[in-house]
């Protein structure tokens, strides 16, 4: 069976084709600047040439359309014909609380995706333009819808509400539903198959660190608390995003500096951050390559993400009340071993003990950067979430098959 990947943005269009025989990728892709008479594809079958194509894509059903002559295309292509995809899974950012696990598009899946637009008005409008455009385009063909925040759903009471008036709960569902679902998911029983542990038995502290970045608390294979909140604004100092703060804050900026609604909400989600502290990037490398260099902003910036990180995970050691393993995963968990090595050397108490020269290694398979005698084992785990989307669409589409 072949399922068709799709993460659909507002302007842009990821995917991948998988086998999934053997899970093996036939070829993936990125369509760009959607909407515009100079978009890119840049399609990259397997064992063959890559193509980038640049043409006049106004819309998302363009743009599935231009994916799937591509993957059929005589020369480049991988398929002889669309009707060699047998599905087509979609990643969506938020669920809500009417998604707890993956589910099969129909109209009944399209209506929540759709109330659930003001919860995540960036993403899931955006996701809705691509469910609706391989319809078009592969008419009959089952979808499955994938969720950041379905992983979550298992948090309790106490971890995902605010405490606000609940009328606020009640009305509009304002409550903590974290994202990177799919990613702490993968991560998590990717480290107990990696340990031959049984995952149930584990308290797993999954790190999730790119330019958006969060931080969950698994026991059991159950995520029971997550760093980001209703939106993916709270938590963990960020690459633009500043995380945590003071709420009294916006009030007080927008009075003093006479702000919109919209101009504090990109503040803080677009000029933030690191961007924000170091004056300079977003982008950790540049932060890392910054320090070493003495520039005290890129210093204080590295610092205070590195603090925040290792405050959330000293946290959820305490809420889970122990952890077994902490894992490293996304851009920058799986690639910054400095700030690795800063987080955990700072975390001894825990009877964390590094292996530096491991923890050097660059690799793309999970691995041990702690020692073996290390009381929390510590691993860096490649995420792979278009897998996990892949995975749930077919044993979606499997049941529905018999």
């Amino acid at each position: 069976m072949n399922i068709l990947v799709i993460n659909s943005g507002s302007s842009s269009l990821k995917y991948q084709l998988y086998n999934m025989t053997d899970e093996s990728v036939l070829a993936k892709g990125l369509v760009e600047r959607i909407g515009m008479d100079s978009s890119i594809l840049n399609h990259k079958p397997t064992g063959k040439q890559e193509v980038t194509e640049v043409s006049e894509i106004l819309e998302h059903n363009t743009a599935i359309r231009k994916v799937l002559a591509c993957l059929t295309d005589k020369e480049h292509g991988v398929i002889s014909s669309i009707d060699e995809i047998n599905a087509v899974g979609h990643r969506v950012v938020h669920g809500g609380e009417f998604f707890k696990a993956s589910a099969l598009v129909d109209a009944d899946a399209k209506t929540k995706i759709r109330q659930l637009f003001d919860l995540a008005p960036l993403h899931n409008p955006a996701a809705m333009m691509g469910i609706t455009a391989t319809e078009v385009n592969m008419p009959g063909v089952p979808q499955a819808v994938v969720f950041d925040t379905a992983f979550h759903q298992t948090m309790p009471e106490k971890a995902y509400m605010y405490a606000i008036p609940r009328v606020l709960y009640n009305k509009y569902k304002v409550r903590r539903y974290g994202a990177h679902g799919t990613s702490h998911d993968f991560v998590s029983k990717a480290a107990a198959e990696y340990l031959e542990r049984p995952l149930e038995d584990l308290k797993i502290i999954t790190c999730h660190i790119g330019n958006g970045a969060s931080v969950t608390a698994v026991d059991g294979g159950l995520s029971i608390d997550t760093s980001m909140g209703m939106t993916p604004l709270e938590g963990l100092m960020m690459g633009t995003r500043s995380g945590d703060l003071d709420p009294a804050i916006v009030p007080y900026v927008m009075n003093k500096e006479e702000l919109s609604v919209g101009e504090v909400n990109s503040m803080l989600n677009k000029h933030s951050g690191l961007l924000a502290i170091s004056g300079i990037s977003s982008d950790m490398r540049d932060i890392i390559d910054g320090a070493e260099k003495g520039e005290p902003n890129s210093t204080l910036a590295f610092d205070m993400y590195e603090y925040r990180l290792r405050k959330y995970i000293g946290s959820y050691a305490a809420a889970m009340n122990g952890v077994d393993v902490i894992v490293f995963t996304a851009g920058v968990g799986e690639n910054a071993a400095v700030l690795r090595a800063k987080v955990l050397n700072n975390l001894t108490f825990l009877g964390i003990e590094l292996d530096a020269e491991a923890n050097k290694v660059r690799s793309g398979d999970p691995r041990r950067i702690s020692t073996v005698e290390s009381k929390v084992q510590v691993l860096v785990v490649p995420t792979n979430e278009e897998l996990v989307i892949a995975r749930d669409t077919y044993r979606i589409v499997q049941g529905i098959n018999g």
